[in-house]
């Protein structure tokens, strides 16, 4: 009896060593903006909680009112030069913010615009490289896949923000948004350098490989044809159900974290910068792990048990007195570890689930509906976080946005998933 020939390292495969070196890349430029943007809204144009509220809203409005419309043109397009093309008008968006600080022009209703247009191409971006992983690496790589990937994002937290609060303390909180931009250039450039071969027949989508004896379909059709597989499929519906649901209270909490750290707790940027490090520091071992502790309980029993976690972690956040930075940075930190371990092992699972669910044809809608269920409520909880915040307190909307966290796991509970054991190497039935 012939036996099955060895798997290949994922660390081993060219075409995915490119994409992960440009993710890795891309990450480390990202944590230097993830800081220095609300450091520039708060210090250096005296944003309070409606204008965060604001900000964090034109980043995550394009995946709800437009990603089910990008969904079905990344199943029209070839998803590599979605993404290169994403990756440069970031970088150019990126750049107008310290020319507009250099010129003495920088405002909120520019930061608002520009993150409408970032938020717009990375839809495309992300919903293109959900869509494009499995074309590179077999299904039951999909959980290492995504591990090694988020490995990355975590390393590049775990020194970016360290390394942005010194940078920002240098050459103000503009400027480091450079860094930014020149990640968004490399990682362009190693996108492009995956060769046709190392591509599998996956990511010939509609686009490359039209049938010309029917009729396309129009965009309408297609974004319906979306909506109902995600909703009429059990496992889908019931994971997007779990995630709106923690999105929307991490995002009342997310929104008013920072203006506690500095304006409750009085907290310098060094501070708040070694805790958002020490956060990175949990998503990375658990990034390294995730495969493992995936194997050891089940892919369906990691995704139901990881979920409710981050929600009284952050409740916990609340109930820091100002006074003593090192004790607050340390609980402060303390609770962004567990929150980022916990929450690396249900996201590394659940989209490997449902990469490996959905068929190639169907991947942009899949992955697009999917953001637009789940990441449609961020927006909701930032300006719900902007209001808790102004009218009843900075800690309530912690408290708020902790409470509700905790019960995210509740429409798993009406699906599947808790039985799913393995990797499925074929495409589920409903």
């Amino acid at each position: 009896m012939p036996t099955a020939a060895p798997r290949r390292s994922l660390i081993r495969d060219p075409g995915f060593l490119r994409l992960w070196t440009a993710e890795t890349i891309s990450h480390f430029g990202s944590s230097f903006s993830n800081l220095a943007m609300p450091i520039v809204a708060i210090q250096l144009l005296n944003a309070g909680p409606m204008e965060i509220a604001l900000i964090n809203l034109a980043d995550f409005l394009p995946f709800l009112v437009l990603g089910l419309l990008i969904g079905a043109l990344v199943d029209r397009l070839p998803r590599r030069g979605v993404l290169i093309v994403g990756d440069l008008g970031r970088a150019l968006l990126l750049l107008t913010l310290p020319i507009s600080y250099a010129l003495g022009v920088l405002s909120i209703p520019q930061l608002v615009v520009v993150g409408l247009l970032l938020g717009t191409l990375t839809v495309f971006f992300d919903v293109a490289y959900q869509s494009y992983l499995p074309s590179l690496i077999p299904k039951e790589d999909l959980v290492e896949g995504n591990s090694k990937l988020e490995v990355s994002r975590s390393a590049a937290g775990l020194l970016g923000p360290s390394l942005a609060g010194a940078l920002i303390a240098i050459v103000k909180a503009p400027a480091a948004v450079v860094i930014d931009a020149i990640s968004y250039l490399l990682s362009a450039l190693f996108i492009f350098s995956i060769k046709p071969q190392h591509e599998s027949v996956a990511e010939l989508n509609d686009a490359a490989a039209p049938d010309a004896s029917k009729p396309r379909a129009s965009l309408r059709s297609d974004i319906a044809a979306g909506l109902r597989y995600v909703f009429g499929h059990p496992a889908l519906r019931t994971i997007g159900g779990a995630t709106a649901t923690s999105n929307l209270f991490g995002s009342i909490a997310g929104t008013v974290e920072m203006l506690f750290a500095y304006k409750v707790l009085g907290l310098s940027v060094a501070f708040v910068g070694f805790a958002a490090t020490l956060g990175s520091a949990g998503g990375l071992i658990s990034a390294l792990f995730a495969d493992r502790i995936s194997k050891r309980l089940g892919v369906g029993r990691t995704i139901v048990l990881t979920i409710p976690l981050g929600g009284p972690l952050m409740a916990v956040l609340a109930f820091c007195q100002p006074g003593n930075d090192l004790v607050n940075t340390l609980v402060i930190g303390g609770g962004f570890f567990a929150m980022a371990a916990s929450g690396t092992l249900y996201n590394i699972n659940q989209v490997s689930l449902r990469q490996a669910l959905c068929p190639p044809e169907m991947a942009g809608r899949m992955n697009a509906t999917m953001r637009w269920f789940v990441w449609g409520t961020i927006p909701i909880g930032a300006l719900l976080g902007g209001i808790i915040g102004t009218n009843l307190g900075l800690r309530e909307a912690l408290i708020i946005g902790g409470i509700g966290g905790s019960f995210a796991f509740v429409p798993l509970l009406f699906g599947p998933v808790w039985k799913i054991k393995e990797m499925p190497t074929g495409v589920a039935q409903k």
